[in-house]
């Protein structure tokens, strides 16, 4: 069975701005390994986020549309239907209620709200780093 992962945006973020970086590795790993999951929230907040104007100069041209196709393509979409009030910083929930609806094993994030919840319900939250670690 294939491991299931919710990727928070920073690390999507990191993996369109530098492909090459470690989130980028890490976000291409679990493409090939994992089924990676979304929310309507969590998917409404990469697809703002990426199109902010202060990310243009920074996103080459023609990239963000195909990106955002390949990241579909690698998807699952989960229906939320509980909320979670866990994190310090109440905008990162959606992805701890996007791991507990979709039955993640892990949340790859480089966010230390969520890391230092580790692990949540018995969901693992870690960096790019030590997810590429554990290969």
């Amino acid at each position: 069975m294939s491991l299931r992962i919710v990727i928070d945006t920073n690390v999507y973020m990191s993996r369109v701005l530098r492909p090459g970086s470690v989130s980028g590795l890490a976000v291409d790993q679990a493409w090939l390994e994992a089924t990676t999951l979304f929310s309507a929230a969590t998917w409404a907040e990469l697809q703002t986020v990426l199109k902010r104007p202060k990310f243009a100069p920074y996103i080459r041209l023609g990239i963000l549309e195909p990106f955002l196709r390949q990241v579909q393509g690698f998807a699952t979409f989960v229906m939320v239907s509980d909320s979670i009030r866990a994190c310090r910083d109440p905008k990162d929930d959606k992805f701890l209620e996007l791991a507990v609806a979709g039955n993640a094993d892990l949340i790859l994030t480089g966010d230390q709200d969520l890391l230092a919840l580790h692990p949540f319900r018995g969901i693992g939250i870690l960096s790019p780093a030590a997810y590429l670690a554990m290969k």
